[in-house]
């Protein structure tokens, strides 16, 4: 090695500081250099004895603290300062674990190593070639074009298009029941205002979208769950619930469920539909994994016409979550309400990066890419699933596809923010189940991006709660 660690192990700081400390100093000096690699984790903690999640954690320090970069397939390399971040960057610290931090800040919080809670792909995953050349594109449009603000309904080729692929599915829809929003949250929300009144009862899936539970809690309605099964709903459970409290509408996840991974059976997708039309409930379907479940799922717009089904979709699962595009299709009449509380809350929504999502559908090579995701997603799950097994995580449906695990840990269910927490001082940032419930009620079941959680530092920790 081309530094010397030696290690006190009655010192005040921990080894993992020690190490970080030792490290730091020797590229300050220059006895590591630009690119110079460091010893594997395995490497160093079996010459000076020590746990290779004691090892990683220190270099996941480093990787946080612009000192070293992790090389896939080439460990971890001294970060060439010239094109890294100022010296006087201070060592990485955990933010804290609060609903701010997991509503707002958690997006643009680069800073935590492991984000096994996240909910979208790797960086790496993303199309980059199409993108590259879809900007390319749009950058040719003459300015004029950019000089107003678009139709409300939102840029006219791309609902075409969205129409067509709908249409593959069954759907039976034209551009005209097309509206183009800034993301699939976004769609919830003008959904929620337009259809549904303070005080109003809805019901939700438990567990569920979590910024789902945020906007109807907003909009002022009550939320009564749902639990979700492996294949759906109890559907005498539905019947009994909407009985008793009266609901306007219900929102369903139908494909690779957010947070449990799950899809509807065809027969619970009909038997739900049966009983919404009985009881006159609207019914908001959240789409966004479509492409990302093998085909035949079923689809409930598909099922029942878009005649009290309002169907949501979006992009940012498999191009991008950073050019807000989303959709809802929905009957002519509704989507002309939806339109109007769009333009109230927001005005249009950007044509420019509709342009981009347009051009990367017809020329991104857009099918080829997702394969490449259903593929990666599909090794990810079969390897986070041994993880798990490994060290005696509960898994709740196994469907090797989409970006989510729900597992429930070894832990008492009250223990699930306190070992959040814990985590984030690691560098892992752990999503508990109680985020994703009505009533923040405690769980022990949490959601895994399968995509963030192929990492040994990570099932270390785990390993530790048992």
């Amino acid at each position: 090695m081309a530094f010397s660690l030696n290690l006190d192990r009655q010192a005040d700081l921990s080894l993992v500081e020690q190490i970080v400390a030792t490290l730091t100093a020797a590229i300050a000096s220059r006895a590591l250099r630009a690119g110079d690699a460091l010893p594997s984790v395995r490497q160093l903690a079996r010459e000076q004895g020590l746990s290779a999640f004691t090892v990683s954690e220190a270099y996941q320090r480093l990787v946080a603290a612009g000192q070293v970069v992790a090389k896939r397939g080439a460990s971890y390399r001294v970060v060439d300062k010239r094109a890294a971040l100022p010296q006087s960057i201070p060592t990485w610290s955990a933010p804290t674990l609060s609903a701010a931090w997991l509503l707002s800040d958690v997006f643009a919080d680069h800073s935590v190593p492991i984000k096994a809670g996240c909910g979208w792909i790797p960086g790496e995953w993303i199309n980059e070639s199409g993108l590259q050349h879809a900007l390319r594109t749009v950058s040719r449009v003459p300015g004029a074009r950019f000089g107003g603000y678009g139709h409300p309904y939102g840029m006219a080729s791309l609902r075409e298009q969205i129409a067509a692929r709908l249409r593959r599915n069954d759907i039976p829809v034209e551009a005209a029941n097309v509206l183009l929003t800034q993301g699939a949250t976004q769609a919830l929300d003008l959904v929620v205002r337009t259809i549904l009144r303070p005080g109003d009862t809805v019901i939700v899936e438990d567990p569920c979208y979590c910024n789902l539970l945020q906007i109807l809690q907003l909009a002022g309605l009550k939320v009564v769950g749902l639990p979700r099964n492996a294949d759906g709903h109890d559907l005498d459970q539905l019947s009994q619930l909407i009985k008793r409290a009266r609901p306007k509408a219900i929102f369903i996840n139908t494909v690779l469920q957010n947070p449990s991974g799950t899809t509807l059976s065809l027969s619970r997708a009909k038997g739900l539909l049966e009983i919404a039309d009985q009881h006159g409930l609207w019914v908001i379907e959240d789409d966004i994994y479509r492409e990302l479940a093998p085909e035949g799922a079923p689809c409930l717009a598909a099922l029942e016409g878009l005649r009290r089904v309002i169907y949501i979709s979006g992009f940012s699962k498999t191009i991008t979550p950073t050019l807000r595009v989303g959709y809802v299709a929905a009957h002519p009449d509704i989507l002309a309400s939806l339109a109007r509380s769009k333009m109230a809350v927001g005005l249009t929504s950007s044509e420019v990066t509709e342009r981009l999502v347009a051009n990367v559908l017809t020329d991104g090579h857009y099918q080829q890419h997702l394969k490449f995701l259903t593929e990666k997603l599909k090794q990810a799950h079969q390897r986070v699933c041994a993880s798990m097994q490994a060290v005696g995580v509960e898994i709740f449906e196994q469907p090797e596809a989409g970006l989510f695990l729900w597992a429930r840990l070894p832990i008492d269910p009250k223990q699930s923010t306190g070992v959040a927490t814990r985590a984030l001082q690691h560098g892992i940032w752990l999503a508990p189940g109680a985020y994703f419930r009505p009533e923040d009620r405690a769980s022990n079941w949490f959601r895994f991006n399968v995509a963030n959680s192929d990492h040994p530092v990570l099932w270390d920790f785990i390993r530790t709660l048992s």
